[in-house]
């Protein structure tokens, strides 16, 4: 039995709602009804293409699912639903660590369970939630997520990006900070191998920004220097023949230009470890931090 989890878009949409639907009509009559019963895959297929989900299969048969909803710097994980017949299989905890790996750049991972389902409470607290909150009939838990991480070489550099990559979706914006020869382009070169686009990514300083179409009909990447720039408005100037709503947007040397360019953003900041040697070049030990704002 091979028990797996991916990120799924819309897609996905009638499939996921099945196993949620499934999920939830077997669990005990509550009042008032979990929402999730009266949503339909249209519900399910607009969340999806706004933020994504998680569907786990089990020898390739969709067995659990769950939808990621970003607020700000915290992630909820909603909706999650494991079929009556294989729970007590690892799935909902395989779904926990997804979403957990998911989670780069959030500060928390939430979720809201029902006063009336104390062990479903029980099953959050045993994967280290902790209630924040509480309005009848509604219990709040979060987990805290990492937001730094050590990266000791530019190989880990551009893994952690191309990690990044797979989770970031068309609108999003990223400003990437540190100091000459951090690794901010070697991140983003990760970045384009996890968003699967087409070039080579490398440092726009001459071009000032540079479009990378996506190989997979995803988002496009448009990859910025904005330390040229006079302003962020400039980039209406520098017909990039796409739009910025539906591709990622990186800027390094942006962090005092970002909030005209987007209502939210992931800081990417970059520094030298503790101890590294002022003259180490790219490839000695860096602490990436991510923030979402």
């Amino acid at each position: 039995m091979s028990l797996q989890v991916r990120r799924v878009g819309a897609d996905a949409a009638e499939i996921v709602h099945a196993v949620v639907h499934a999920a939830f009509v077997a669990r005990p009559v509550l009042d008032p009804p979990a929402d999730a019963l009266s949503e339909d895959p249209e519900v399910f297929r607009a969340a999806l293409a706004s933020s994504r989900g998680l569907l786990a299969e089990i020898d390739g048969h969709p067995v659990g699912a769950g939808l990621l909803s970003p607020v700000g710097p915290t992630l909820y994980l909603r909706r999650v639903g494991v079929l009556p017949d294989l729970q007590d299989h690892g799935i909902a905890h395989a779904l926990v660590a997804a979403a957990h790996e998911a989670g780069v750049g959030f500060t928390e991972l939430a979720v809201v369970a029902r006063e009336e389902l104390p062990a479903t409470i029980g099953f959050w607290e045993s994967q280290g939630f902790t209630e924040v909150s509480r309005s009848t009939p509604y219990v709040e838990l979060r987990r805290p997520l990492p937001t730094s991480y050590d990266v000791p070489d530019a190989d880990a550099m551009r893994a952690l990006g191309e990690r990044l990559g797979g989770l970031l979706v068309p609108g999003d914006l990223v400003v990437l900070t540190g100091e000459l020869g951090a690794g901010k382009t070697t991140f983003t070169q990760g970045l384009g191998t996890g968003l699967s686009v087409r070039g080579q990514v490398t440092s726009p300083t001459f071009v000032i920004a540079r479009v990378h179409p996506s190989l997979v009909g995803g988002a496009d990447l448009v990859h910025v220097d904005a330390y040229r720039l006079g302003g962020i408005d400039e980039l209406d100037d520098l017909d990039l023949d796409t739009s910025l709503d539906d591709a990622v947007t990186v800027v390094e040397w942006g962090a005092a230009m970002a909030e005209v360019l987007a209502d939210h953003r992931l800081d990417v900041e970059i520094s030298r470890a503790v101890g590294a040697p002022i003259e180490a070049d790219d490839i000695d030990p860096r602490v990436v931090t991510l923030i979402r704002r």
